[in-house]
């Protein structure tokens, strides 16, 4: 190409497409959702002598007299052990994580679980998170404590986060977190329903109708974060 004595050539203008979009997040449940640890929740509810009425186990600990409470979490403390020793990553899980990863999501982990069992879990996986969050950090679900905690460490609004869950819980907390993008897989009648009409959200059969659903959400919440911000500043 010939170029005139004194001009130099004008650099491309920016390329205007982002393959990040780090303003979004996902927001995963463990237990149900990502892996599999073969606890029996029934069981263990009638182990504790709880009913099956919906309200957290945590929750029904909390109000047993001292020497019930102190039993039941040294009961639900070994059966979550043996849970996270012998369970296994449900399948979709990690090709999942690493699609959202690639594109620059943060993927937060928000459980119920404590933090001894999830760090038994997150060290059989090939994947990390860039947050984790359990019940010793806050309230457990269906407070929205935890899903604003995991906002707030990722730097992502409500409007830019999805949740991922398997029960009515992960419903309820994140709708209380503001969260208007939430996926429930393989939803249990049980739970179903235990979630008010008022709270919206979608179900998939299992992590590929989830990971569907997700290319959608991303999408469209990339679509919308570029139009506010075509130059990511």
């Amino acid at each position: 190409m010939n170029v005139k004595r004194g001009h130099t050539c004008a650099p491309s203008p920016p390329s205007l497409e982002r393959t990040f979009v780090p303003q979004l997040a996902a927001l995963f449940d463990m237990d149900g959702t990502l892996y599999d640890s073969g606890i029996d929740f029934a069981a263990l509810r009638q182990e504790l002598g709880f009913p099956h009425n919906g309200v957290p186990i945590l929750k029904q600990l909390e109000s047993s007299p001292p020497e019930q409470r102190e039993r039941g979490i040294e009961f639900l403390h070994r059966v979550e052990a043996e849970g996270a020793a012998s369970g296994t990553l449900i399948p979709g899980a990690e090709p999942l994580i690493h699609w959202l990863q690639e594109r620059g999501v943060r993927c937060a982990l928000v459980t119920n679980n404590s933090r001894a069992s999830a760090d038994a879990v997150l060290a059989k996986l090939d994947f990390s998170f860039d947050v984790v969050l359990t019940r010793e950090n806050g309230r457990a679900k269906p407070d929205p404590g935890l899903f604003l905690s995991a906002m707030e460490h990722t730097g992502v609004r409500p409007e830019h986060a999805v949740a991922i869950g398997d029960t009515h819980l992960d419903a309820l907390a994140a709708h209380r977190a503001g969260i208007s993008e939430i996926l429930l897989v393989a939803l249990r009648d049980a739970f179903r329903k235990l979630i008010p009409t008022h709270v919206r959200y979608k179900e998939g059969r299992d992590l590929a109708d989830v990971h569907r659903m997700i290319r959608d959400w991303h999408r469209i919440a990339g679509a919308a974060t570029e139009a506010q911000d075509p130059l990511g500043h």
